[in-house]
C-alpha cells in the first residue's frame, strides 16, 4: 500500500500536510526541513518544485520559488537531495508539488522512475489537464506506484468531482476558495456550503483542505469539514523569518496541532 493510503487508513482524521519549497531558504535546506517536519509531528509533506511562474500561488510562495531558483535549485538537484531519505529515517508520506512543464522537460517516465527510486509517494501537478493525464501519463504513474493528487475548488462541478473521486487514490486536495495561496483566512458562508456539499457527496477518498490554513484555529476548522488540512504560505513565512530553523519548525507544528496532539496523546 502506498504510504499516503496507509496514513489515512491508520489515521482518518486530523492530518496535517505541510508544503515547503525545495531549496528555500538555502539550497541545502531541503532534507533538514523535511526531517524536522517529521520530528515535529507533520503527517505528510509536500515539497514544492521551484518554478519561474507559479501562477496559482500568492506572493509568499512566489518569492520562495524565486529565491530557490536563485539559489540554484532544479528538479534534478531536488531528486538528488532526496536520495537515501528512506534509509535515512524519513517514514512519512512525501509528495512533490509543482507545475507540469519542468516534469515534461525532465521526461515524464524518467521523472517518475526517479521519484520511485528515492521514495516519493505522489505528485500534485495542478496545471496538468485530466485528459492528458488519463491518455498519456496515468499508466506511467501507476507503473512507478505514484499517486496523482487532483484538486477541486468551489467552482468544480459535481460530475467532475465524482470523476476525480473515481480516478483518485490517496486524498483529494480541496481548495477552499478561488483565490491564490495565502490569501484567505476563516470560513465564509459560501465556503461552509461548499464543504457541506462535498460531505453530502460521500466521496470515497479522504479530503484535505488547502488555502487559508495558517494556525491552530484554521487547522481545527478544516478538520471539522475534512480529514485534515494543508499549510503552505504560513510555514514558508516561518522559514523566511527563522533564526533557528529546526526549533522554529518544531514550535510552529506544535502550535498548529496543539489540540489534535493532546487528543491523541502526543
Amino acid at each position: 500500500m502506498n504510504r499516503i493510503e496507509a496514513l489515512f487508513e491508520r489515521q482518518p482524521a486530523g492530518n496535517l500536510n505541510v508544503y515547503f519549497t525545495a531549496g528555500f531558504p538555502e539550497v541545502g535546506d531541503t532534507r533538514r526541513v523535511l526531517s524536522a517536519l517529521q520530528e515535529a509531528g507533520a503527517d505528510l509533506v509536500e515539497i514544492g518544485m521551484p518554478y519561474s511562474d507559479p501562477v496559482a500561488d500568492g506572493e509568499t510562495i512566489q518569492q520562495s520559488n524565486q529565491q530557490a531558483l536563485e539559489n540554484g535549485m532544479t528538479v534534478r538537484r531536488l531528486l538528488k537531495q532526496l536520495e537515501g531519505m528512506r534509509d535515512g529515517g524519513v517514514t512519512l508520506p512525501v509528495l512533490l508539488m509543482g507545475y507540469v512543464n519542468p516534469v515534461i522537460q525532465y521526461g515524464v517516465e524518467e521523472f517518475c522512475q526517479k521519484c520511485a527510486e528515492v521514495g516519493v509517494d505522489g505528485l500534485i501537478l495542478p496545471d496538468m489537464p485530466m485528459d492528458v493525464y488519463l491518455n498519456e501519463y496515468k499508466a506511467i504513474f501507476e507503473k512507478y506506484g505514484l499517486l496523482n493528487i487532483f484538486l477541486v475548488t468551489p467552482q468544480t462541478s459535481e460530475a467532475r468531482i465524482r470523476q476525480i473521486d473515481e480516478l483518485s487514490s490517496g486524498f483529494i486536495y480541496t481548495v477552499s476558495s478561488a483565490s491564490v495561496t495565502g490569501s484567505q483566512a476563516g470560513v465564509s458562508d459560501n465556503m461552509e456550503a461548499y464543504f457541506d456539499r462535498l460531505d453530502a457527496m460521500q466521496l470515497r477518498n479522504p479530503r484535505l483542505i488547502g488555502f487559508g490554513i495558517k494556525d491552530n484555529a484554521t487547522f481545527e476548522m478544516a478538520c471539522r469539514y475534512a480529514n485534515g488540512a494543508i499549510i503552505g504560505s504560513a510555514f514558508i513565512r516561518v522559514l523566511q523569518d527563522s533564526q533557528d530553523i529546526v526549533a522554529d519548525i518544531h514550535g510552529f507544528i506544535r502550535s498548529v496541532k496543539a489540540n489534535n496532539q493532546a487528543e491523541v496523546g502526543v
